[in-house]
């Protein structure tokens, strides 16, 4: 039986999963930020060649052993491992039956595959058909972020077999919101910031209902936009070296950012 003496307070269990998201969001928008003029954008006149979409995705696994996406990884999977204590408590406060479920239904659809890769390739089709090469470009980009972190996502769960909420099975990490992330990082290095918030936005939105409608726990939902963060900037942040490392000194921890030059 839960004692619900030492259950911590419901506003505190409400607030921790949005926290934690803007966190990991915190650790990499200083390399965002920094990398303004993108890979994408100085290839933004060449022609994208469908093999591109695949070739992207294999050279963005390349770079999951850079410094960046070691640190990211390590934040979200010490954040998952915080969380991971209060999975069932988070849950159960937030995958009730009336109220907020109404209201985060649609994040099943946003965040789900179909979706978000049909958007892809649509764009990169008709970036393509109508001979735009910085829409064939981004397509390029969602659809070979979105088939990484598809394939990150996948391959954890095999491994982790964790049933879900709900009864089911490989809940870790979340899926949608390894997508929605992906997504909203390839928006953010195409077109800044007034995109890119609202896109984390829309992506935090997605990881929310995934708690809310009880298909994930909340450990699930963090390492999951832990990988979205990952492969979209893999996939974007390719032809520019910056060193991102964990930085602790006695007044406290944070990361440190140096440029390392073109590749």
């Amino acid at each position: 039986m839960r004692q619900t003496t030492t259950a911590p307070p419901t506003k505190y269990k409400y607030s921790t999963l949005p926290l934690l998201l803007a966190a990991l969001l915190t650790g990499s928008a200083a390399t965002a930020h920094a990398q303004s003029l993108s890979s994408s954008e100085s290839r933004c006149g060449e022609p994208v060649p469908v093999k591109r979409l695949f070739t992207n995705t294999l050279d963005g696994f390349a770079h999951l052993k850079s410094p960046e996406s070691i640190t990211l990884l390590t934040m979200g999977a010490a954040a998952a491992a915080a969380t991971h204590p209060a999975d069932k408590e988070v849950s159960e406060d937030f995958a009730h039956p009336g109220g907020l479920r109404k209201t985060f239904k649609a994040g099943t659809y946003v965040g789900g595959t179909p979706l978000q890769l049909g958007v892809a390739f649509g764009v990169y089709g008709l970036g393509r058909a109508m001979h735009h090469p910085c829409a064939a470009a981004l397509g390029a980009d969602l659809v070979s972020a979105g088939l990484m972190s598809q394939a990150l996502t996948i391959g954890i769960k095999s491994i982790a077999q964790r049933d879900r909420p709900d009864g089911g099975t490989m809940s870790f990490p979340s899926g949608h919101t390894a997508m929605a992330f992906a997504s909203a990082t390839v928006l953010q290095k195409h077109y800044g910031w007034k995109v890119g918030i609202p896109a984390y936005a829309v992506a935090s939105y997605v990881g929310i209902s995934r708690v809310q409608t009880d298909r994930h726990y909340a450990s699930d939902v963090v390492f999951g936009a832990a990988l979205g963060l990952v492969a979209g900037r893999s996939i974007t942040f390719g032809s520019q070296r910056f060193n991102i490392e964990p930085n602790a000194s006695k007044n406290g921890a944070g990361v440190a950012l140096s440029w390392a030059g073109h590749k």
